[in-house]
């Protein structure tokens, strides 16, 4: 096998995922000055930003996921050169999403009745709901936004991506200071001004993609947003087929994480302090294989638009390959710098040996994590989305979730392991999903191939 046309495409995968990296990282950003900024004001604040991330981030995960379906919808239509194609995907998928934000919205709305079904105390809850509602002002823009940036990232044009999350970071830093601490006029709001500083940034992003759209020298030609087509029933559907299940699998990844940590809450603060240490780093950790994963999305899908079955398998091998190479790396590092890594979190003596330990059993979990992930996002080159549910479903909740409950909270294998357990049981589950879904790109070589070899074509329209 000859490597040289392997190797040439990490330099074009790596041109694509920077950008990305970069944007997810200032998207991070924002989320971490939000804590920040709200902890300045009291525990209270800072707890209800917290409680109210996880109401909201996992319902826009879900729009975002369903728009996520663009990207290899756009890139084979670029890679088989039907342009004229585009601008009618990109106004399909601005009417998908305004249908699915809708009732996202009406669920976010209403969602701070569980808090009072809860008994959670007053000033939380009251906090909690404020932020909700004020960042409630910002979905459409956030979903809308997320419309433009697979138009372009389908083109394989990532730039704006990155220029844009900078941009949404720095006009968020200084937005939540006057909202939190009431300057300028504003009334103090404290951690609720984080929810009017991220919906004002929403705002402003999808502003800033607009005018990028409207002037780029790239974009422009494409006149998506010159006009606007009316909703096509039939292609709405075909869009929402392939990007619903890449939600439903990022909702089930996005709420695992969710279970544990309230299945570890009985365990002691301490112990959900080491617990969420390990996680936070590994979070940080998972934007290199995630940006590489959106890189190879659009490279396989823009591969099989240009009828080339052969470069679409390569371009997937490579990526895997490459993205697990990285992985073993960030892996040794994370081994030899555990315990700084831990004290940059805490100086709590339990918490520093417990996060430490943990992460041990992250430097396992990047590798089969950045593998699970880029082979997923070749799939959804191949628009192959239903099996990535699937296997997300089966891995996660059916393999890693149980085994984590037995080994972390049950004498039957084991002594009870606590947090441990959890972490082997991620470990199970994201190891089970690589194999499989190698397994499955592996079939859908095969089919590509054969249509390839019966002349058949490689990608329908939308």
């Amino acid at each position: 096998m000859a490597l040289t046309p392997y190797l040439r495409e990490i330099p074009r995968l790596l041109r694509l995922s920077g950008p990305i990296m970069v944007a997810q990282m200032a998207q991070t950003a924002m989320s971490f000055v939000d804590t920040l900024m709200a902890g300045q004001v009291s525990a209270v604040d800072l707890a209800a930003v917290a409680v109210a991330t996880s109401f909201w981030l996992p319902l826009i995960l879900l729009v975002q996921g369903v728009i996520m379906a663009l990207t290899p919808i756009i890139s084979q239509l670029n890679g088989a050169r039907r342009y004229g194609e585009i601008a009618g995907a990109v106004h399909q998928g601005f009417w998908l999403t305004i249908l699915v934000t809708l009732p996202a919205m009406a669920a976010l709305y209403f969602s701070p009745l569980t808090l009072e079904i809860m008994e959670v105390e007053p000033e939380l809850a009251s906090k909690t709901a404020g932020y909700l509602h004020a960042i409630l002002w910002g979905m459409p823009a956030y979903a809308l936004y997320q419309v433009l940036r697979n138009f372009s990232e389908g083109l394989s044009y990532t730039l704006p991506t990155m220029i844009i999350g900078f941009a949404g970071l720095l006009v968020n830093i200084p937005t939540n200071y006057v909202l939190i601490h009431g300057k300028l006029g504003f009334p103090a709001l404290g951690g609720v001004g984080c929810g009017y500083a991220s919906a004002l940034v929403f705002w402003v992003m999808l502003i800033a993609m607009i005018l990028y759209t409207r002037r780029s020298a790239i974009l422009q030609p494409f006149a998506v947003l010159s006009s606007l087509t009316a909703p096509n029933w039939p292609q709405i559907g075909r869009i929402f087929k392939l990007g619903y299940p890449i939600a439903m699998a990022i909702f089930c990844e996005v709420t695992l994480f969710t279970v544990v940590a309230l299945l570890l809450a009985p365990l002691g603060a301490e112990v959900v302090a080491g617990h969420q240490i390990a996680i936070n780093f590994s979070s940080l950790i998972f934007m290199l294989p995630l940006s590489l994963g959106m890189a190879m999305t659009i490279r396989v899908g823009h591969s099989l638009g240009e009828n080339q079955a052969d470069k679409a398998r390569r371009v997937s091998i490579i990526g895997i390959v490459f993205g697990a190479m990285l992985a073993l790396m960030t892996a040794l590092a994370t081994v030899a710098a555990r315990y700084w890594i831990s004290d940059l979190y805490t100086d709590n003596a339990y918490v520093l040996e417990l996060a430490s330990s943990l992460l041990l059993l992250a430097a396992l979990y990047q590798i089969s994590d950045a593998t699970q992930i880029i082979a997923a996002a070749a799939l959804r080159g191949y628009k192959d989305t239903q099996a990535i549910f699937y296997i997300t479903l089966v891995s996660f909740w059916l393999c890693g979730l149980p085994a984590g409950i037995i080994l972390g909270l049950t004498d039957w294998l084991v002594p009870a392991m606590g947090p441990h357990g959890f972490w082997i049981g991620f470990l199970i589950g994201l190891t089970i999903s690589a194999v499989a879904l190698i397994g499955r790109l592996r079939v859908m070589y095969a089919r590509v191939e054969h249509n390839n070899r019966s002349g058949l074509p490689l990608v329908d329209g939308m």
